[in-house]
């Protein structure tokens, strides 16, 4: 009866992953002022670093699911779940890289498609930027049986502390296409893949907490009870990263989304009868998750799109923080929306030709 009742996603996990996957848009599309100024760091720090919840996420579900382990297998259900889908939205992104390389902002334009597409879909940063998270990810998936193994043994989770200090200390790596410039092809790659390593070690923290709160459930009731001290922590920690970054260039979203995480989940564990006894919204905030794996592969074109329709409108409002803030909130707003439109129209497009067919392996819904 146990394992019957943990096959089955909880409610609350899943609304968390509908919101974490609008953060991780807000991110993307709702950055506004001049790079480094004050307004722009303070955005920032609000709307960046949603991944820190994706990833906490990936850990709960995995420690979640975690009594009918068998390593080949969950490698082989990974490949259906997450890595086809992968390549196949990637289609897209390869296609912008080729047709679009300067404005698509290419770094590896000039080198033959043949040689640029396993190096695209290797590192994911160029041909579509938030699909960094894949390889990262594909790393925790390989270290999947050494993670049970250290849980098994009582060890994992005596390492978070140390865990936690290297997502401090050891910051998001730098992968943009600026810093790649006037190096040769190979050196460019590395840049990326070194971003990917240097984040997987970030990371690493939020993976194995997630674990331990799927491990811990009732912890979740006590951070509840200590909700107002994570808070007031997540508003000291977002003040000391704002600060540091405007005097000293260094930025550690991570720190304040640990706690930003620790609050969510308490409130929604909560309110999880409240939220399922309004069906409506429910339905809502399901859909969102269901289809979040989905957005997160296809929003980065849509973010590409409208930026090449609207850039004067962009460029117009950027004096006006008034103006800034109404062209971002609109952005959000559209490619939400289109992403969301967009995976709806061609699942239902899929399903009219073939009803039993598995639609998550293609668009990940």
């Amino acid at each position: 009866m146990e394992n019957v009742k943990k096959t089955k996603i909880l409610n609350y996990i899943n609304v968390f992953r509908g919101l974490a996957i609008l953060l991780i848009i807000m991110g993307h599309t709702m950055q506004f002022g001049e790079l480094k100024s004050l307004p722009h760091i303070i955005d920032c720090e609000i709307i960046c670093g949603g991944t820190a919840l994706f990833i906490f996420i990936s850990g709960f579900l995995f420690q979640h699911l975690s009594y009918k382990f068998e390593y080949k297998t969950y490698l082989q259900k990974k490949w259906t779940n997450v890595i086809m889908p992968y390549l196949f939205t990637s289609i897209v992104g390869l296609i912008f890289c080729f047709c679009f390389p300067v404005a698509y902002k290419n770094s590896f334009y000039g080198l033959s498609p043949i040689i640029q597409i396993p190096m695209h879909l290797s590192i994911g940063r160029v041909h579509n930027v938030p699909t960094w998270f894949i390889p990262m990810i594909v790393i925790f998936f390989i270290f999947s049986y050494l993670l049970l193994k250290l849980e098994k043994k009582g060890i994992l989770y005596k390492l978070l502390p140390l865990l936690f200090l290297l997502t401090i200390f050891v910051p998001r790596g730098e992968a943009e296409y600026e810093n790649t410039i006037g190096l040769s092809y190979l050196l460019k790659y590395w840049v990326y893949v070194k971003y990917i390593l240097l984040n997987f070690v970030h990371f690493t923290s939020l993976y194995v907490f997630g674990m331990y709160c799927s491990k811990n459930k009732e912890i979740m009731d006590k951070f509840y009870d200590n909700r107002f001290i994570l808070i007031v922590l997540m508003l000291l920690t977002s003040i000391l990263d704002i600060f540091l970054m405007y005097k000293f260039n260094y930025s550690n979203y991570t720190i304040s989304k640990i706690f930003l995480t620790m609050v969510l989940v308490a409130y929604l564990k909560h309110y999880d009868e409240f939220i399922l006894s309004h069906k409506k919204t429910n339905k809502c905030l399901d859909f969102l998750a269901k289809y979040s794996f989905g957005v997160f592969f296809i929003h980065w074109y849509w973010f590409f799109i409208f930026k090449k329709i609207f850039a004067p409108l962009v460029l117009f409002a950027k004096n006006s923080v008034i103006l800034s803030v109404g062209v971002v909130s609109l952005r959000f707003l559209v490619v939400a929306i289109f992403s969301l439109l967009t995976l709806f129209i061609i699942k239902t497009i899929l399903l009219k030709f073939n009803k039993d067919l598995n639609t998550r392996k293609y668009i990940g819904v």
